[in-house]
């Protein structure tokens, strides 16, 4: 009973859950100790052993309620984890016989009360520490017998039967108390964990609610603002028109935002898939954010490609929610400038694309270290610098689940004070093939500043019955149907509803969901079954507030022939009546294609930018040519002099730097661009690709800018530089192979992987004419070219595993020894991959060329020969009379 009560109190205390468990051992190691004294009175232990085990007793109760009367309950563990360890256990062991006795199993006890009660490192250091004074134990007693208390047979035997029983019944109170409260701590997991579902389920409701509740009001407004812009009013009166109707639409989109953040917190989110027009999308989108860019002085362009498919399968509402955010975004944080849109379609197989929306701003960039914040629900970057900048923190964190359930991607590359790029590709299954510059855009009506309202068809022998418990609802679906002439009776609830059923046949009739008394999913089964109606083969549209793929799953399934979303549109109804309408009552208007007083000036000619683009340095040597067959974006080296900072291959060309040098041996060095300039290159080549591949000359040669490259490249996530290990032609071999796989359309991973194994079959090496360049780079050292030079040396400079190294020697005339360079070369070349190969040079004259130009000619067939003049950057390190056979092996 004791026990019991014990162990309940424990239990519900507020104690954690180690404290617990120390309590309870402390309790049932006093219990054992208290047995052991009475027990060890009736077999007679010596005075000696009592007193210090009835002393123990004593200090071990009285610093178990120290500790938890003052709540130190972790020092005391570790504390008597120490008394139990160093003292306790010896002298148990060496008073109770050793092996011949119970000592040894008290050793199991300790070993669960210090995994129980202690953390961590602090555990592991004791349990080490138990570990070796068992063994100190164990090894002194055996050598030195004579410090055991010696029992005899019967005492051995039942001081060990007693620790047995203590101990047995010590850990079946542990384990019974242990899983005493795991049970009640998975119920009290249970009980939060419903606490927090039904949280969930209180706050979606309130969030739906919210919704219905603010959209009904949005309704009116829109439908009425909608009104005032068909009518001939002034200027200045549609302009206030156009710019309520774009902030409606923008409350509402921020109302959707708050929802679908309760939706996805909550794991209730479902994707609506449908079939949609890209181009009617983009009309919606562009005419709800182009007037916020306008009111900001901000250019705004929209790029689409124009044979790209128009029809899609997928999420419309969830597409049109992710563009609004990151444009709407791109236009707060943009105070001069433009906005610009792109829209392209990458076709797949199996009817699938990849459709990609690129939002690019000249805004204020984002700093490198924040991005990993953008996309954090409630997270604003810069606080203190973006605090009057209006915004919840929820778009991006919103966008970014809804492209990752939408199974696509977004990046972000951005340079700070310059301007930001989102890259977002979504896949969609392409419905309809025509394109959308033909059907697209090009005729969409909703991006002048004053809509022009062209009645699309008449029906003056339909009926329309419109069910809504809100007056100012009524009055808008009826003003907004007016030019259709059909025939309009509105009643405020399911009741009259009946009532108007009973009498009249009704072709359509639009039904408010959520109504006093009787709902609409209600009102909808008594039409369907009312005797005697006259309603029940009428089509009925679901006309509601409640937003949601999983709402209009609900009208569906309850057998509504239609969906319309409040706020409702003038388009949208009509397009619904004319869907639910019997043809033959319809006449369809004339003026279905009126051209629009204003054209759609926010579009511009279409730029398609390309996938993935190859950039590279001016080192890598390749002929103009080749540059612009390919688009190959260069960035200059640069080669510093006495007389000033010059782009190489721009400012300064090799034989003007060679002549410098040679003049009073003047000094020249060469220099990678900085981080800014490397940014300012790949932030310039983002505006025409989706993605850059930079290949860059190897790291591990002198005053390379790899390095560099990957850390300009670290704030863009669509850059990757790759380490071609090689340099001069032999780097602009792997950039033409990597223009090569580009243009065949190979994603990034694959032109990346097959990159990796090329660098092995690239062969790069030069004959130099004498070592003086190289010594003065610091290629080789200074003893070492002057010893070429006094033997005539003609040394093979060779890249090895991406590093400059000496890898032959030729004596004798230069003649002589270009030519058994070119011989062995040649020999070297049967695996030779025939596309091309590159006779880079430094300081050779024109009969020079036309000689080495007719060796190869006689003695090698490929397909392309280029002899290009190396770099001043290339050549500053070789010096003049320097060629090099650089090719790729197949």
């Amino acid at each position: 009973m004791l026990l019991r009560r014990l162990k309940n109190r424990i239990i519900e205390s507020d104690l954690e859950l180690h404290d617990k468990l120390f309590v309870l051992l402390s309790g049932v190691a006093l219990l054992a100790l208290i047995i052991i004294f009475f027990v060890g009175i009736i077999i007679g232990e010596t005075g000696t052993d009592l007193l210090m085990l009835g002393g123990a007793i004593l200090i071990a109760g009285l610093l178990s309620m120290f500790a938890i009367v003052k709540r130190k309950i972790g020092i005391m563990a570790g504390l008597f984890s120490f008394i139990i360890v160093f003292f306790l256990l010896p002298v148990t062991f060496f008073t109770g016989g050793a092996i011949f006795g119970g000592g040894p199993l008290w050793f199991v006890f300790a070993i669960l009360f210090i995994s129980l009660t202690l953390r961590r490192k602090v555990k592991l250091i004791f349990l080490h520490a138990l570990i070796f004074v068992s063994a100190a134990c164990y090894a002194f007693a055996y050598k030195y017998p004579s410090y055991v208390t010696s029992h005899d047979y019967t005492m051995a035997y039942l001081d060990s039967f007693i620790s047995l029983l203590l101990i047995m019944s010590s850990i079946s109170i542990m384990i019974t108390f242990v899983t005493k409260l795991y049970t009640l701590e998975n119920e009290k997991a249970e009980a939060r964990k419903k606490e927090i579902e039904e949280l969930n389920a209180s706050q979606n409701h309130f969030f739906s609610s919210m919704s219905h509740e603010i959209r009904t009001p949005i309704n009116t407004i829109i439908g009425l603002n909608e009104m005032i812009l068909r009518e001939d009013v002034s200027a200045e009166v549609a302009e206030d028109a156009a710019n309520i109707q774009s902030a409606s639409k923008m409350l509402l989109h921020l109302i959707n935002d708050i929802l679908d953040m309760s939706k996805l917190e909550s794991g209730k989110m479902q994707l609506n898939m449908d079939s949609y027009n890209i181009g009617d999308m983009l009309s919606d989108v562009v005419g709800m954010l182009w007037i916020r860019a306008k009111d900001k002085g901000l250019e705004f362009h929209v790029d689409l490609e124009p044979d790209m498919p128009s029809g899609y399968l997928g999420d419309e509402v969830r597409i049109k929610q992710i563009l609004i955010n990151v444009i709407n975004n791109s236009i707060k944080y943009t105070k001069t400038g433009s906005v610009t849109l792109s829209i392209q379609c990458a076709k797949q197989d199996n009817g699938m694309a990849n459709v990609i929306f690129t939002v690019t701003d000249t805004g204020i960039g984002i700093k490198k270290e924040n991005i990993p914040y953008l996309f954090t629900a409630f997270k604003r970057v810069e606080e203190d610098r973006n605090k009057y900048i209006e915004g919840t923190g929820l778009g991006l964190s919103i966008v970014k689940q809804f492209v990752d359930m939408m199974g696509g991607k977004i990046t972000v590359n951005s340079v700070y004070t310059k301007g930001s790029t989102f890259i977002i590709e979504i896949p969609q299954k392409i419905v309809d093939e025509e394109s959308v510059g033909e059907f697209g855009l090009e005729n969409r009506a909703a991006m002048q500043m004053r809509e022009t309202y062209h009645r699309s068809f008449e029906a003056p022998s339909a009926r329309v019955l419109v069910v809504d418990d809100n007056a100012s609802n009524l009055m808008v679906v009826k003003k907004l149907l007016r030019d259709t002439l059909v025939k309009i009776d509105t009643v405020e609830s399911g009741k009259e509803a009946l009532e108007k059923t009973l009498e009249i046949e009704y072709n359509v009739i639009f039904m408010d969901h959520m109504m006093p008394e009787m709902d609409g999913i209600e009102c909808l089964k008594k039409i369907r079954a009312q005797a005697g109606g006259r309603c029940k083969q009428s089509k009925i549209v679901a006309l509601t507030a409640n937003s949601g793929a999983d709402n209009q799953q609900l009208y569906v399934r309850e057998g509504f022939d239609g969906y319309l979303l409040k706020p409702i549109s003038g388009e949208a109804i009509e397009q619904e009546l004319y869907r639910q309408l019997p043809r033959e009552m319809v006449v369809v208007s004339d003026d279905d294609a009126a051209i629009l007083e204003e054209s759609t000036a926010w579009m511009q000619k279409h730029n398609k930018k390309t996938d993935v683009v190859i950039t590279t340095e001016s080192v890598a040597d390749i002929p103009k040519s080749l540059l612009k067959k390919h688009n190959i974006a260069v960035i200059p080296y640069l080669v510093e002099t006495e007389a000033g900072l010059f782009e190489d291959g721009f400012e300064i060309e090799s034989h003007g730097l060679i002549s410098y040098m040679n003049r009073d041996n003047n000094l020249a060095w060469t220099k990678a661009p900085s981080v800014d300039e490397h940014e300012a290159f790949f932030a310039e080549q983002l505006a025409k690709a989706n993605n850059v591949i930079h290949m860059s000359i190897s790291k591990k040669v002198n005053n390379s800018g790899c390095e560099i490259a990957m850390e300009a490249a670290g704030i863009f996530e669509n850059v990757t530089v790759f380490d071609t290990g090689n340099l001069s032609s032999g780097q602009g071999i792997m950039v033409l192979e990597a223009c090569r796989m580009a243009e065949e359309g190979m994603p990034v991973d694959k032109i990346l992987a097959n990159l990796e194994r090329m660098k092995s079959k690239i062969h790069s090496n030069f004959i130099v004419d004498n070592m003086d360049y190289l010594a003065k780079s610091g290629q080789v050292g200074e003893y070492l070219s002057s010893i070429a030079k006094a033997f005539n040396v003609h040394p093979v400079m060779l890249l090895h595993n991406g590093k400059m190294s000496v890898g032959g020697f030729y004596f004798g005339s230069r003649e002589r020894a270009w030519r058994k360079y070119i011989n062995r070369m040649v020999n070297k070349m049967s695996t030779a991959d025939k596309k091309y190969l590159f006779v880079t040079y430094v300081g050779l004259s024109q009969k020079d060329i036309e000689e080495i130009r007719s060796i190869i000619a006689n003695r090698l067939n490929f397909e392309n020969v280029y002899f290009q003049k190396a770099s001043p950057a290339i050549a500053v390190n070789c010096g003049p009379e320097t060629f090099g056979l650089l090719y790729m092996d197949e």
